[in-house]
């Protein structure tokens, strides 16, 4: 598995953001959360998105960052779900914390979550 975060792995459609907030199921981990939908899009397995908090952080370039961390961080632990799926889905990363993280709190939290992806994923592939 390749470990980059290419165009076609970014989460940009509106339509499918606001999809992910109206219809998507979400797995947190405190002070990161994931929500996740699937979709019907045959082209790339999984696209991804990132969000930080207009309230909690008034700076632009402070959520910039905690965003180049989020993707930094998935982009090194996506073959966790992408190795364990065959199925599409649209994720949508949010922070929710009202403190800069470091990258190594980023990185824990983002394996947890997608781990806790994995296990609802397989429960229901099981059921």
């Amino acid at each position: 598995m390749d470990k980059s975060f290419g165009k076609k792995e970014k989460l940009k459609s509106k339509i499918r953001i606001t999809q992910l907030f109206d219809e998507g199921k979400g797995v947190s981990s405190f002070p990161l959360k994931l929500i996740y939908m699937p979709v019907q899009q045959k082209s790339i397995s999984i696209q991804a998105g990132v969000t930080v908090s207009k309230r909690n952080f008034k700076s632009a370039v402070d959520r910039n960052r905690i965003k180049r961390l989020l993707r930094e961080s998935y982009r090194l632990n996506k073959a966790l779900v992408f190795n364990n799926t065959d199925a599409n889905f649209a994720f949508l990363f949010l922070y929710l914390g009202k403190d800069m993280p470091s990258f190594e709190l980023v990185d824990q939290k983002m394996k947890l979550v997608l781990n806790k992806f994995k296990l609802q994923i397989d429960e229901k592939n099981s059921a």
